[in-house]
């Protein structure tokens, strides 16, 4: 089965594409929508087209990356990401898996450290190669799904 993963933030948003067949996850998008933005229906119908053009209408398995902290406590973060993740499942008419995100952008961050590529590029880089880092975290270590989050409503495509 084939993989997509979110990387969400606050005026980024990054994307992943992988399988279970390689084992491997490849950053493929970064969505420059702010989440707040028009109380995050613009970003979501962003999501929604980017993930329609990415695998048609192939089922797919979604993880969104949960912000804990390092004791293993959940974040204030954490909370907006469980809201704006039903939202996603049920405009996407797919279960999302939520998937434990520590580190992640610090290991993107490593990742693009010796790139010779400027801080502005980094940036628009960073958020898909860390959804592609919490793609492979749940490749890896499959106990790091932290829980699923049901879709609740008919799938719109």
């Amino acid at each position: 089965m084939r993989l997509i993963a979110i990387d969400l933030g606050d005026k980024r948003t990054g994307i992943a594409l992988g399988d279970r067949i390689t084992m491997i996850a490849s950053p493929v998008a970064c969505i420059e929508v702010p989440i707040q933005d028009h109380n995050g229906q613009r970003l979501l119908d962003a999501l929604a087209k980017e993930v329609r053009t990415l695998i048609g209408t192939e089922r797919v398995e979604v993880l969104l990356g949960l912000p804990i902290n390092m004791d293993g406590s959940e974040s204030p973060r954490s909370k907006i990401s469980r809201v704006f993740g039903q939202r996603i499942a049920d405009a996407l008419g797919l279960d999302v898996v939520l998937v434990d995100e520590r580190r992640t952008s610090k290991a993107a961050d490593e990742l693009m450290a010796q790139t010779g590529l400027t801080h502005k590029q980094k940036k628009a880089r960073r958020d898909a190669i860390a959804a592609a880092a919490i793609m492979q975290v749940y490749l890896d270590t499959p106990e790091a799904a932290l829980g699923l989050i049901e879709c609740t409503k008919p799938s719109k495509a």
